[in-house]
């Protein structure tokens, strides 16, 4: 046998060292063998070894030439057969524990294996078991965990093979249940081209955790890989971030399975986050179940489930979860937010994806949380059709109008047919989905009717009247009545069918009368006096030559306004707003709003109105900046210094707000030939 080592090493000294330091070092060696059970046959030939290489080594002639061997290349010991053992002792004992292992496991292979029971044996497995276990600490010490691991199941294997050394294979094992979730850790943090390293890391991890009962540990978890529970959860953090979130939803489902009531929570979020991240809205249906199922004390799922009903489209149903939730904190919150309950909950939402869901996922990247390109995704609204079309969410008609129409530019592209009426409807992406859908659900009328009369039904009765009115022509009236009746029944029906359709149409078209934007008329809106709009937000009456800069501006008709034209469409309706929530009328909102804006400041002053109060606002824009950009919607982030005061009619202050950084995203479309705002969302 050829040992990788040199005399130097085999003795343990410097190749500088001198003759009185080798004999030093040579009788220290002599004065401490090995105390680990070796025979004493291996001891003696290991003694013999260290006094040739002093012996060697001291001599100043044979030094010089073993030196001059050296340097020309030579390397390695050359044994005899009776010595092989020994040197692998000496080389377990210079440090050099992985070559002694790989060489004892060899030298106990069959044929050259001795004989069994002899004392080469027994020596050889032990010099395996003790170069095995120090060469995986050399390996964990190099942050190597996943190949220290598979040393020690090779030593545990070998003496399982021989029958030998019980005791030192229970602390082999004993070490690889140690090292388990550094395994794991090693196995997993790899590069994403080592898939087979990834998924042998996988399959450790769901074996570890079964066998400690789970997320939560049931069983006794601090014998199980060495971690109690609270080192464990650390570790866990640690590597979800090398995990997907399509492979961590798998994993979590089995565990759920297994009985692990957080691996319920934990698959939930999972699966909104690849939902979410991948267009796949069948799976935040399936998180719903998990979520649903959960009961763990203190959890409320509702504000959870609310945002999985918001990002499916049925925003009552997203209201309803929230104000049922059991979370007083969270409801005040939602009656006092400044803004629109929509914009309340699109906040909630948006802060929840990023902050709880979209983490710990090596796939998902949580820089910015669009919900705007979620609801204009192709697959999430086929897939909201559909659940609208099984009733399986409950959704109104009218509600998957509001995602189809999230994308309008594009719709019009598509379709050049539409003619400007059209176009003009459209609502325009992060639309207020309540305002929307009540708007939506008159064209969805004519859609349905449409549909109606394309029916099979349809056909056969329209045939039946051109039928029946051919008879009428070739036959004496009195005579057709008299003697087909069928056919005179099935004529009225066509007719009283018509004329309700029809009155049904122009009802439809007719505004409502009660409405308080119909009491403002074009010819009023068109009035030499108009209102104009100070940098700090106050408003003044001038006459009509001081607005002719004004007149250029309202209504917005600009190509491309700018940022400037921006900020005073936002001012004007600010303005506007102020003045009708306080009891006077504006003449500038229906100019610079879409209708549905200007229907809900009207609803809302009707309520003040119930109650006899009335609010007072003050907001001036800060600063703004254009965020998107198109020929038909723009987007723009608007900073406010926002006031308000809710006032009752004897002149008492009930209420009052003062927001000195309010963040806005309003959203202006482009209707026809003008510029108006469609929505707003706080806190954006």
């Amino acid at each position: 046998m050829e040992l990788p080592i040199d005399h130097f090493r085999l003795l343990g000294v410097s190749p500088s060292a001198n003759a009185e330091e080798v004999l030093r070092a040579f009788q220290l060696r002599l004065d401490r063998p090995p105390k680990q059970g070796f025979t004493y046959e291996v001891l003696a030939q290991r003694a013999e070894l260290l006094r040739l290489s002093a012996d060697l080594l001291s001599n100043p002639v044979e030094r010089q030439s073993y030196e001059l061997a050296l340097i020309e290349g030579s390397s390695g010991l050359d044994l005899s057969s009776n010595r092989e053992v020994a040197g692998l002792l000496l080389l377990w004992e210079s440090n050099s524990s992985f070559q002694a292992f790989k060489l004892a496991k060899k030298a106990l292979q069959p044929p050259q294996a001795p004989a069994l029971g002899s004392g080469r044996e027994s020596d050889l497995t032990l010099i395996a078991a003790l170069s095995c276990r120090d060469a995986s600490i050399e390996e964990q010490a190099c942050r190597r965990y996943a190949s220290g691991a598979d040393l020690l199941q090779e030593g545990i294997q070998l003496l399982q093979r021989m029958g030998k050394l019980v005791e030192e294979r229970k602390t082999l094992e004993s070490d690889l249940e140690t090292l388990l979730p550094y395994r794991i850790l090693d196995l997993l943090s790899r590069e994403k081209e080592d898939e087979k390293s990834h998924q042998e890391g996988l399959v450790l991890l769901e074996d570890f955790v079964n066998k400690r009962g789970g997320l939560e540990g049931k069983r006794n978890s601090e014998r199980i890989g060495g971690l109690n529970q609270n080192d464990f959860e650390l570790f866990f953090l640690q590597i979800r971030k090398f995990l997907t979130a399509k492979e961590q939803s798998k994993i979590y489902v089995n565990w759920y399975r297994r009985g692990s009531e957080d691996a319920g929570f934990l698959a939930a979020f999972a699966l909104i986050a690849s939902g979410f991240s991948y267009r796949q809205p069948e799976l935040l249906q399936e998180a719903r179940k998990y979520l649903r199922n959960i009961n763990l004390s203190g959890f409320d799922p509702m504000p959870l489930i609310g945002c999985l009903d918001l990002l499916l489209g049925d925003v009552k149903q997203a209201e309803s979860r929230f104000r049922s939730s059991s979370d007083e904190k969270l409801k005040d919150w939602l009656e006092n937010y400044p803004g629109e309950t929509l914009g309340a909950l699109c906040d909630y939402c948006r802060n929840w994806l990023k902050k709880d869901v979209l983490v710990g996922f090596s796939d998902v990247e949580i820089q910015t949380v669009n919900l705007d390109d979620w609801f204009a995704s192709q697959e999430v609204q086929i897939y909201v059709e559909q659940l609208e079309t099984k009733g399986g969410l409950g959704i109104a008609k009218a509600g998957f109008s509001f995602l189809s129409s999230l994308a309008p530019e594009q719709q019009v592209e598509n379709d050049p047919s539409k003619n400007l009426e059209e176009q003009a409807d459209l609502p325009m992406p992060g639309g207020a989905f309540d305002e929307i859908l009540k708007e939506k659900s008159f064209k969805n009328r004519f859609q349905n009717r449409d549909a109606f009369l394309r029916s099979d039904l349809v056909k056969k009765i329209i045939s039946t009247y051109y039928s029946t009115f051919e008879l009428i022509k070739k036959s004496d009236l009195k005579t057709f009545i008299l003697k087909r009746p069928i056919y005179t029944s099935s004529l009225a029906f066509i007719g009283l069918f018509i004329i309700g359709t029809s009155l049904g149409i122009l009802t439809q078209r007719k505004p409502s009368e009660n409405n308080d934007f119909n009491k403002i008329s074009k010819s009023e809106l068109s009035k030499p006096e108009d209102i104009k709009i100070k940098d700090n937000g106050s408003r003044e009456k001038v006459n009509n030559k001081e607005l002719l800069g004004l007149n250029n501006l309202i209504p917005l008709t600009s190509v491309e306004p700018s940022t400037q034209e921006i900020k005073f469409l936002i001012e004007s309706w600010l303005a506007g707003k102020a003045d009708i929530l306080n009891g006077s009328e504006s003449e500038l909102l229906y100019s610079v709003a879409r209708a549905s804006l200007f229907n809900r400041v009207i609803e809302q002053r009707k309520k003040d109105k119930l109650l006899g109060q009335s609010q007072i606002i003050n907001a001036s824009i800060n600063s703004i900046n254009i965020v998107q950009r198109s020929d038909k919607r723009i987007a723009a982030d608007v900073e406010l210094n926002y006031q308000d005061k809710r006032i009752s009619s004897s002149g008492e202050i009930l209420s009052e707000t003062v927001i000195p950084s309010l963040r806005v995203k309003y959203i202006i479309g482009k209707n026809k030939k003008s510029w108006l705002l469609v929505d707003y969302i706080s806190g954006n």
